[in-house]
């Protein structure tokens, strides 16, 4: 009686055993997936298996650090396996992106799945590109699926141990994102020389409608099935062995698929969406009928009515794949496969499942991974969390990331980071020693945060660092002296304001005695009853100051943010800062600049507007449409704009004080100036040169300056060089054209003519504007001289250099010294940058590159002078008579 109870218990037993058996086998296969379940809340049953293929999901929320997300209609859920039920969906930003921890050297499999399913009610499926990387992948355009799902694959090969896969807003509509699956591949399948491979399509040519997926597939690759109506199904119920590294599910090849009429080929055609794609075909065969002796399976692929394989034969049971080395194309997009039997076969030529796949050469070259690292750890560090800082930080251009400046090289040659502005990030804690992993690096600005600690010694082992602004933080101790020497011998370091020592050593805070103490603070509350009496005499008396009445009227803009509140000034406060208007600095064309100081210690230049200057007026006020911009921009080598004034009729701008003047006053020697040397030259015009790069690649809008010139080139007490005068700048938002229709504004001279006859402005127009400043700098001729041989200064130095006397270009009030080799460098680069042609001109990182070794060639110990025999290699398409003039 026993006997049934035990073998019912043994059975239990083994069955129990045997799903735990395949449960382990299940979370082995799966070892190196990834599979993300986008819009999970991570508090929500995170990670769970999947009931139908087992595959275990988990929330997405730590891959990414953007999006919103939500579940589609309630009523369409039951349709649709859990992962398919959530989304995340992106409203802000333009590149979202999720950041992955891949093994380089190995392929995946990547499948980005987008369910809509009316998750917001309105009814209207998004349309959006998708990313690997720097590099476009496909556009996902919902609208064109029935049930609104959509998925994608491809398979890629990483060259880093980490994998971005962006979303790209393209219109109005919102990208979404369902789930997200990346399958580890064998290295040597599904592998080209340079792509990679797009899915078109993979289908199991069987009658049966079961889409065969993981745990069938090892991979998780996912068949479709297709049959068509010219063709019969032959099939087997014994397994088939697989042996090849694909790997292809035994019930996949269990079925083929022959033409139904015996005598003619097995034929298959598509249509390719895109018809320009060039394709890699793998094709899978099993022989699924044991062959009499007299019976003979052969076959030839043709596609396109071109041989690809000649004759083959599958073997019986066992699996067999060939595929194409080299990627084909259709005749325009139309593709014919056919599979013809030989003249020797006496059975019809079979096929058990084929793949297509669009060879996508991904030609933009990711940013350095040491590079990548060091930012992601500099951002973790200071926790920061810009909605720009995702992606690849430098490419492409117009996702760069706020505050970094790249190199600009080719596709194929990984871009460095070379400038990072982190100023007003609200730091906290010591400089991060990350930073020192960026060793490119030239400019860095950590300015105006809350840093505390040491200055780190590392920096001044960073040897391509230029500039270091670490002002106004709360960093203790003195200087490391090696940073110190670096500082002596080029590397701008700026640390004033911030408390620090800048000696070799701090001498230690005395103790002063209680009564000492005392006496300080009775005095000081004597000082600020005094000061609260003043003040409020100031108020009373401030409408007999004795200024000139402003009778043009202004529109405030007391809309703007809180941060620009801040910034903004009363009236009596400018009157305070300035002592009543005492000091003037000069006189423009729309008013008058005056010397003050705010706080009573940082000194600043007020800018004015006039009464009588209506044309000023509008200078002024297309200056002060930028304030909300410019107040968010933070360069070592742009002017800073403090604040502004906006009340009533009395219209101001507030800038830091440049205590050396403009660049064209000291190249002149107006008010008897000393001759700047010609490394001072350089240096300076390496400082505009950053300035304009930042304002090209590290803004978001990116800003076209379209004023460069000498005049707005100005000089602090160390003669560093700042850019100045955003009256005619112009900035584009990302989405705009590269090059957008302006009214034509600049200086006669400097204007850009290509810029000039077509209206389309881009940061190229400012790139000629520095080709003409650099000229100025080496030369020291005006821009525009009628009494000269040629008029324009590029038509000048072009014709001078054909007689081969270059010594007639250079200032001669150098006297001669300078490296020649140098001088030669920064000739040819002024210009190439002044090449009328705009496709010919370099970007502002190039120029910096050529500036750097014009230094470094000024560096070397001679220093000769120019004989007239010395040479200069030109473009010989430079055209000096595209030269705009005078409207």
């Amino acid at each position: 009686m026993e006997s049934p109870y035990m073998f019912l218990l043994v059975a239990l037993i083994l069955v129990s055993s045997n799903i735990h058996r395949v449960q382990a086998n299940r979370v082995q296969a799966q070892k190196g997936f990834i599979s993300l379940d986008c819009g999970l809340s991570p508090n929500e049953h995170s990670p769970y298996t999947e009931p139908v293929t087992g595959l275990k999901f988990s929330s997405d929320s730590s891959f990414i650090q953007s999006g919103k997300i939500d579940r589609i209609d309630p009523k369409l859920e039951s349709g649709y396996p859990k992962s398919k039920t959530t989304l995340r969906y992106f409203p802000d930003g333009i590149r979202n992106c999720y950041s992955l921890s891949v093994h380089q050297g190995t392929n995946y499999l990547i499948r980005v799945t987008s369910n809509y399913g009316n998750y917001d009610g309105l009814n209207i499926p998004p349309r959006f590109d998708l990313y690997i990387g720097p590099n476009y992948w496909v556009t996902i355009d919902l609208a064109k699926r029935v049930n609104s799902d959509k998925w994608e694959e491809i398979i890629h090969f990483p060259k880093s141990n980490s994998l971005d896969v962006c979303l790209l807003k393209t219109g109005t509509s919102t990208p979404i994102i369902s789930s997200l699956e990346l399958r580890p591949l064998p290295d040597n399948t599904y592998t080209t020389e340079s792509s990679s491979l797009k899915s078109i399509l993979r289908f199991d040519l069987t009658e049966s409608t079961k889409v065969i997926r993981y745990p069938n597939d090892i991979f998780d690759r996912i068949w479709d099935t297709h049959f068509e109506p010219q063709w019969t199904q032959i099939s087997t119920v014994l397994e088939v062995n697989i042996s090849n590294r694909y790997s292809v599910p035994k019930d996949v090849l269990m079925t083929a698929a022959i033409p139904a009429n015996a005598n003619a080929p097995f034929s298959f055609t598509k249509n390719l969406e895109f018809p320009n794609d060039k394709l890699y075909m793998y094709f899978h065969f099993a022989e699924v009928q044991a062959l009499q002796a007299n019976q003979i399976r052969a076959f030839t692929i043709f596609w396109n009515r071109k041989t690809i394989f000649r004759p083959l034969s599958p073997m019986y049971l066992k699996d067999y794949t060939v595929f194409t080395y080299t990627p084909s194309s259709c005749e325009v997009g139309k593709c014919l496969l056919e599979i013809k039997r030989t003249q020797t076969s006496t059975l019809p030529p079979l096929l058990s499942a084929i793949e297509f796949f669009a060879a996508i050469n991904f030609t933009e070259s990711e940013t350095n991974e040491d590079d990548v690292i060091a930012m992601k750890n500099i951002k973790a560090t200071y926790g920061l969390s810009r909605i720009s800082w995702q992606g690849d930080p430098c490419v492409p251009r117009q996702f760069l990331w706020d505050g970094l400046g790249c190199t600009d090289t080719n596709v194929s040659t990984p871009p460095r980071i070379t400038s990072l502005n982190l100023s007003s990030s609200g730091l906290t804690g010591s400089i991060a020693p990350g930073i020192q992993n960026l060793t490119n690096l030239q400019n860095l600005d950590l300015s105006n945060n809350n840093l505390t600690g040491k200055v780190p010694e590392f920096l001044a082992n960073m040897k391509s660092l230029l500039v270091i602004d670490l002002r106004n933080n709360k960093l203790d101790g003195s200087i490391p002296n090696p940073l110190r020497d670096r500082s002596n011998t080029g590397l701008q370091l700026f640390v004033d304001g911030n408390g620090m020592c800048l000696s070799s050593s701090c001498v230690p805070d005395k103790k002063f005695p209680v009564m000492i103490v005392a006496l300080a603070s009775s005095a000081l509350l004597v000082v600020a009853v005094v000061l609260i009496l003043f003040f409020m005499y100031i108020k009373k008396k401030r409408s007999s100051l004795g200024l000139p009445p402003m009778r043009v009227k202004s529109t405030s803009i007391s809309g703007q943010s809180i941060e620009t509140q801040r910034r903004r000034f009363t009236y009596s406060e400018v009157v305070e800062m300035t002592k009543n208007f005492q000091k003037t600095l000069g006189e423009e064309g729309f008013g008058i600049m005056y010397h003050g100081y705010l706080n009573g210690s940082e000194q600043v230049a007020v800018k004015f507007l006039s009464q009588s200057s209506s044309q000023g007026y509008k200078h002024f006020k297309a200056e002060l449409q930028y304030v909300e911009l410019l107040l968010r921009v933070h360069h070592v080598n742009l002017v800073s704009l403090v604040g502004y004034c906006d009340e009533g009729d009395h219209l101001a701008l507030i800038y830091e004080c440049m205590s050396n003047g403009d660049l064209k006053d000291h190249l002149s020697g107006k008010h008897g100036q000393s001759v700047l040397k010609w490394s001072t030259r350089l240096r300076i015009a390496v400082d505009a040169a950053l300035g304009l790069e930042y304002l090209h690649y590290g803004c978001r809008p990116l800003i076209v300056h379209r004023d460069v010139k000498s005049t707005n080139i100005l000089l602090d007490d160390q003669f560093m060089a700042k850019i100045a005068d955003f009256g005619l700048s112009r900035s584009f938002l990302l989405g705009e054209e590269s090059q957008a229709s302006t009214v034509v504004a600049g200086t006669l001279g400097y204007l850009d003519p290509e810029y000039y006859s077509t209206c389309r402005l881009s940061e190229t127009s400012d790139v000629y504007s520095f080709g003409i400043l650099l000229l100025e700098i080496i030369t020291n001729q005006p821009v525009i001289d009628h009494a000269r041989e040629k008029a324009h200064i590029t038509e000048w130095v072009a014709f001078v250099l054909k007689e081969g006397d270059i010594s007639r270009i250079v200032d001669p009030n150098l006297h001669g010294e300078y490296n020649s080799r140098s001088v030669s460098r920064a000739l040819q680069l002024a210009m190439i940058c002044a090449n009328p042609s705009s496709e010919k001109r370099p970007n502002m990182s190039q120029v910096i590159t050529e500036l750097k070794e014009s230094i470094t060639e000024n560096s070397m110990k001679c220093i000769d002078k120019m004989d007239s025999n010395s040479s200069l290699e030109l473009s010989s398409s430079f055209d000096t008579k595209v030269v705009p003039s005078a409207r």
